[in-house]
């Protein structure tokens, strides 16, 4: 049947349609089976993801024919995400390196790198920025990027997603300008302040870990599962971050479907919600005045949480 198959658009479109007969499972930098179905045959045929269209007409060997089936069958028997497959995720415009030690670069916070963290910042100027939970280092490392006189720290719990962010500030060669930092949330930036902290936490809840789809038994579930309600890292992260901020100073975080629960458990702070392209996506900005007027209250939540280390 694979016979009759012959041009780049022909192999495009059967991997799409394989993997909506398997009723695969998407969001790990695509949401859709013809986008993933693009990434791994330019990925095996060595191509750019941004080939012009006219190429799509191009015929394929028979060597490439068999390397792209393997690819598209690993993707259906074994569920694993394109990206893990390609060991390559885009992300605020940039491809960074991605396995298994981190979650895939998906944050929207991607598109606020991009336009400069505006209209948010307003006349804030930045010269440190924290990216906490950093995984992969997409967030921190993007932003040094986008942003060349910013010094950027990013931090993170897990020494195997640390490995995986070291090969990225290599990679992006931005090993002047980004530190990377072992640490359980602020646990070893005692004295760190900082203009910015941007954040993309652990925010999915125990019952909504426990149901995920098999793609996503391949990502560190460290990097997943916070708490009953998905706030038990916010909680903290809103509670320590004041002493981190410095005057006039801006926290970014996302907490994605657990937004709803965070202003049921905090409606008097006035978190302000991105809007992106696509609508709200569980992204608030508060300033440090803000989480300091409500310290109280934020530390009679956070305490009620686990504090043990997550790496335990």
């Amino acid at each position: 049947m694979t016979a009759e198959l012959a041009t780049i658009i022909d192999f495009i479109r059967y991997g799409a349609s394989r993997f909506g007969e398997a009723g695969l499972t998407f969001g790990h930098g695509f949401d859709n089976a013809l986008d993933e179905s693009t990434q791994l045959v330019l990925h095996a045929l060595h191509l750019p993801h941004d080939l012009p269209p006219a190429y799509g007409q191009a015929r394929l060997t028979a060597a490439e024919k068999e390397t792209v089936l393997a690819l598209f069958q690993r993707r259906i028997d074994e569920r694993i995400p394109a990206c893990y497959l390609t060991g390559e995720a885009w992300f605020a415009g940039l491809c960074f390196l991605t396995d298994a030690r981190a979650l895939v670069p998906r944050s929207p916070i991607a598109e606020l790198i991009e336009a400069g963290f505006l209209p948010w910042l307003g006349d804030l100027e930045v010269t440190r920025a924290l990216d906490l939970c950093t995984g992969s280092g997409c967030i921190g490392i993007a932003m040094a990027v986008h942003q060349p006189h910013w010094q950027v720290d990013a931090v993170d719990l897990s020494p195997e997603a640390l490995a995986l962010a070291r090969s990225n500030v290599e990679r992006f060669e931005v090993g002047e300008r980004v530190r990377l930092v072992q640490s359980d949330l602020f646990s070893a930036l005692a004295g760190e302040r900082y203009d910015l902290i941007v954040t993309n936490p652990p925010y999915v809840t125990h019952g909504e870990t426990d149901a995920l789809p098999a793609e996503y038994r391949f990502e560190p579930e460290l990097g997943l599962r916070a708490g009953d309600d998905g706030l038990d890292l916010a909680l903290r992260i809103l509670r320590d971050a004041p002493e981190h901020l410095g005057e006039g100073g801006l926290l970014i975080c996302e907490v994605g479907e657990s937004e709803r629960a965070l202003v049921a458990l905090l409606p008097e702070l006035p978190f302000e919600w991105v809007e992106f392209k696509v609508g709200q996506m569980g992204v608030f900005v508060i300033g440090r005045e803000d989480l300091v007027r409500h310290r109280a209250r934020i530390a009679e939540l956070a305490a009620s949480r686990p504090q043990a280390s997550r790496l335990a």
